[in-house]
């Protein structure tokens, strides 16, 4: 398996693996695969990277710019995350967050926001509970993974093709 970003005509591959994951996934609107065409189109796209094993594209993640209250930059949001249903379970998810992460550590990023499963991303060193942190229903969600000792107290919103393609906010899950 190979992780490498997304370069030009891999966007049907994206849309068709995006869809697949999210096809019968308990807390999707099926809006997935058009935030990532949304966030692509927007130019918000901050990173795009694809796992590919025997040419094919298997899994997929996608990050945006995290807007913060206070100004801070340095942001960015992890999701969707998506990998193939019958390629599920081999790691290729933790390939992608793990590749995804170096990228922005390396690029001098502050630090990666999501909304997903704490018991899942906990794993990769996403936190609850932090001075960084969403208003509403899915703050319980809300995960902060920093690149730095200090964290703002600062309440963060998406890229505007969260909410345009008709979703409540990103789950990275």
């Amino acid at each position: 398996m190979t992780i490498r970003t997304e370069q030009p005509g891999d966007e049907p591959a994206i849309h068709h693996v995006t869809e697949a994951a999210f096809a019968d996934h308990p807390h999707s609107e099926g809006t997935e695969p058009a935030i990532v065409d949304a966030l692509r189109t927007s130019g918000d796209l901050a990173l795009s990277l694809v796992a590919e094993e025997g040419g094919a594209i298997v899994g997929h993640v996608a990050f945006s710019r995290a807007i913060l209250s206070g100004g801070e930059g340095g942001w960015y949001t992890l999701g969707p995350i998506s990998v193939l249903p019958e390629q599920q379970g081999r790691g290729i998810g933790r390939a992608l967050v793990e590749a995804g992460a170096a990228h922005w550590r390396k690029a001098g990023a502050q630090g990666i926001v999501l909304l997903g499963d704490p018991a899942l991303y906990s794993r990769f060193g996403f936190v609850t509970g932090t001075p960084l942190h969403i208003e509403g229903p899915l703050a319980d969600y809300f995960q902060v993974l920093s690149f730095t000792e200090s964290i703002p107290a600062s309440s963060v919103t998406f890229a505007p093709a969260f909410s345009s393609a008709g979703t409540r906010k990103s789950r990275g899950v």
